[in-house]
């Protein structure tokens, strides 16, 4: 598959569509809700595209961030590592998704010869992003499009409480048909246009085949994520040294880890999940690829990541998962040991999430 995509050839046989969201993070999560939302609109006979978005400042802010993702001082050595990460990603990004020509984000194109723009998943109305933060591309500011969809859209840690602008309320009127990941983003809407949008599930937890993988176990507790409070690393270290199991951080330096796999892309982020023994993290995709996956794993909250991670647990009916400093070791022994059971609830989550898919893209 290579970067080039020609609109007007494709869009004869099949209706063409294009998909806004955040997919050039360096972030595991964000690679693959990109590719799972265009590879399961593909399986629905739409042919998508990601609008290929460009800036420098957006740029300079992402890979800055990158090469030191963690408040830890890093290494020489650290920053060799974060700067291959980086290259396995943009060598995915041009090689695995469908792309658009690149256009400045703040002076996109008309949009025309799509059907339709489908805007998410991922924070894209995150107010308190700290480079795309409050972007109208991302609440529907473009030309020439026919409908304009949102799924699973979320306004991450711009809390329900904090309230939604008129501006952005009217931006948003523009949608046709609305829908959001996590309950907080409902509220949100709610309360400023008066109807509580559907909540559906993130395109890796709808379109779980993409991104699932079936290696042989490692014997590993994969750890993923940073940031980690003290008690939580004390009673993880404990339960994997009763286990005997090594604790491997994926993708960012933790110095309570036994080992490290910093520099890695995102397919092996998909089979290192798959071949965990167990999965601790605190990050919203390191709870849902143990949950496509079947793998153990424990998770707690983190400021930014409060909202969703909260509500993914109590959706899917996973809050034994969630620890705090209350937690017993027997906890952790529980929810380390035994696969996560959503099976049912998810059935009926990708029912709703289907509902909401056949009626807002019909007649395209």
């Amino acid at each position: 598959m290579t970067n080039a995509h020609n609109t007007a050839a494709v869009g004869a046989r099949r209706p063409s569509v294009g998909v806004l969201t955040f997919h050039r993070c360096i972030n595991y999560g964000s690679y693959w809700q990109a590719r799972c939302l265009v590879e399961g609109l593909k399986s629905r006979g739409i042919d998508p595209v990601l609008l290929e978005h460009r800036s420098s400042r957006v740029n300079r802010r992402e890979w800055s961030t990158a090469l030191s993702p963690t408040p830890a001082p890093q290494t020489p050595e650290h920053r060799r590592l974060y700067h291959r990460k980086i290259r396995l990603f943009l060598e995915a990004f041009e090689t695995t998704l469908p792309l658009t020509p690149a256009f400045p984000l703040d002076d996109p194109p008309a949009a025309q010869g799509f059907a339709a723009l489908v805007v998410g998943s991922d924070e894209v109305w995150n107010f308190r992003h700290p480079w795309y933060g409050a972007q109208p591309l991302f609440f529907g500011e473009a030309r020439g499009v026919r409908r304009l969809i949102a799924y699973a859209a979320s306004f991450g840690n711009h809390d329900a409480t904090d309230g939604l602008g008129r501006e952005w309320a009217e931006r948003l009127k523009r949608f046709a048909y609305l829908s959001v990941r996590d309950g907080n983003s409902q509220r949100l809407i709610a309360g400023a246009l008066g109807d509580r949008p559907p909540v559906v599930l993130d395109p890796c937890l709808q379109f779980p085949s993409v991104a699932r993988r079936r290696d042989t176990h490692s014997g590993e507790i994969l750890l993923y994520g940073h940031g980690f409070p003290r008690w939580f690393q004390n009673a993880v270290r404990a339960f994997a040294k009763a286990v005997r199991a090594p604790i491997v951080s994926f993708g960012y330096h933790n110095d309570w880890a036994d080992e490290e796999r910093i520099a890695e892309g995102p397919e092996a982020f998909a089979r290192a999940m798959g071949a965990a023994r167990a999965v601790v993290t605190n990050f919203f995709h390191g709870c849902v690829f143990s949950v496509i996956n079947g793998r153990p794993f424990v998770t707690t909250l983190s400021d930014y990541r409060f909202n969703k991670v909260q509500d993914l647990l109590l959706r899917l009916e996973l809050q034994s998962r969630l620890m705090t400093p209350e937690s017993l070791p027997s906890d952790y022994g529980s929810a380390l040991s035994a696969p996560p059971d959503s099976k049912a609830v998810l059935g009926l989550l990708r029912k709703a999430s289907d509902r909401f898919l056949d009626q807002s893209l019909a007649g395209l």
